[in-house]
């Protein structure tokens, strides 16, 4: 299992230079919208994601921070953090499915307003 952290911002481009400024960070995985800034953009420091950035639209996320976890091709360890997860859950982002990316996960706010990417790759 591994876990990441990672922030819906507006300016993703000025904070992915602010942030390699900083911590010496190198852009690892990265996928541009249309207008050129990141739907997904991940910092890395000696091999491993310090954070991953991607740029808030103008729907309202509420929190704009959100834990990633990832269980290493474990299909059955996503869908059991899920339905704990969703118990009395605030919101659901994505239902438990296949992303265009080919991760098989979710995105939900618990109920005490973690929000959490949960994923098995």
């Amino acid at each position: 299992m591994k876990a990441g952290l990672q922030a819906y911002i507006k300016g993703t481009i000025e904070a992915v230079e602010l942030y390699h400024r900083a911590f010496g960070t190198e852009l690892g995985y990265n996928v541009r919208n249309d207008n050129n800034t990141f739907l997904h953009a991940e910092l890395v420091v000696d091999g491993v994601t310090l954070l991953a950035i991607s740029e808030q639209d103008s729907k309202d996320f509420g929190n704009t921070m959100q834990f990633c976890v990832t269980f290493d091709g474990d299909k059955d360890a996503v869908t059991k953090a899920y339905n704990v997860l969703k118990e009395d859950y605030k919101a659901i982002y994505t239902e438990l499915d296949t992303f265009f990316w080919g991760s098989y996960g979710a995105d939900l706010v618990d109920k005490f307003g973690v929000r959490w990417y949960i994923a098995d790759k």
